[in-house]
């Protein structure tokens, strides 16, 4: 606690990541109007005490609208980036332990997954299995593999030569063990700040695919969907695409802090070289 207090902005950008994680969860259980209720004789309300937002083309609550979305956009950025975890780390940690052929091959993979634009991919990936937030979910979490694939290669080979790793190999332990009781232990901060920065390029990814219809599907909604539902209206009901599109920039902006906040609160012990931190 003394950290997180001595780092505003790591404060700032939790309390703001988590403000809108409980308004996500939130609309799981309880919004002030069903999301798929349709009322045309109520559409384009101006804010107000019954609709604290106002109402869209369709007589839908704005307000429960973005409570659903941003639960829809943390959800699949969430998702994605702990797929990129799961499966890009390993292959991070098998590249630093074992070396040679197997770090050959995981850079080349990493490198062949870099040569080409994210967004560009996952449209493709996208259109060929078709729209979905399921296959947004994929298409998004294809692309951080090689990310945490190389943290975790990075960190770890910082790692790798210090004492308490050659002792471990003199008591006997192999690759696997190494890498899984000293190497990862010592990168998870790495990983965490990573995975703040991955969560807010997922939240843009989910938003952009929904932005052009690849991505969450009516009766669902996302943040991406309410924008492509209002840019036609954008002259005449600005209201109702300044919405979304505050709501999804203040997400950003909140992620970012903390990463930034997380960044600023562990490199500074990395780099005064201390072994206590790293062992």
């Amino acid at each position: 606690m003394k950290r997180l207090w001595s780092h505003p902005s790591l404060f700032i950008g939790l309390v703001a990541t988590l403000v809108f994680v409980a308004i996500g969860l939130l609309s799981l259980v309880w919004t002030p109007f069903p999301i798929e209720q349709i009322n045309i004789t109520r559409r384009f309300l101006a804010p107000g005490a019954e609709h604290w937002l106002g109402t869209d083309n369709l007589g839908r609550d704005m307000a429960s609208l973005v409570m659903s979305g941003a639960w829809t956009s943390f959800l699949v950025a969430t998702i994605a980036v702990a797929i990129g975890v799961g499966v890009g780390v390993p292959l991070g940690l098998a590249a630093a332990a074992w070396g040679g052929a197997i770090e050959w091959l995981v850079l080349r993979l990493t490198d062949f997954v870099f040569a080409f634009p994210a967004v560009i991919v996952a449209i493709l990936i996208t259109t060929l299995i078709g729209p979905g937030a399921v296959n947004a979910i994929v298409a998004i979490g294809i692309f951080n593999i090689p990310v945490f694939a190389r943290v975790a290669r990075g960190g770890a080979l910082s790692i790798a030569t210090l004492d308490f790793v050659a002792a471990g190999r003199l008591a006997g332990l192999g690759n696997a063990m190494i890498a899984w009781r000293h190497l990862l232990p010592n990168i998870m901060s790495l990983l965490i700040v990573q995975g703040t920065i991955q969560m807010s390029l997922g939240i843009l990814a989910e938003a952009g695919l929904s932005y052009i219809g690849l991505g969450t599907q009516p009766p669902a909604t996302s943040l991406g969907l309410m924008l492509r539902d209002a840019q036609g209206m954008f002259l005449i009901h600005p209201w109702l695409t300044l919405v979304p599109g505050l709501v999804i920039v203040l997400i950003v902006i909140a992620l970012n802090i903390a990463g930034d906040g997380l960044r600023d609160a562990i490199d500074p012990r990395l780099r005064q070289g201390n072994p206590n931190v790293l062992a």
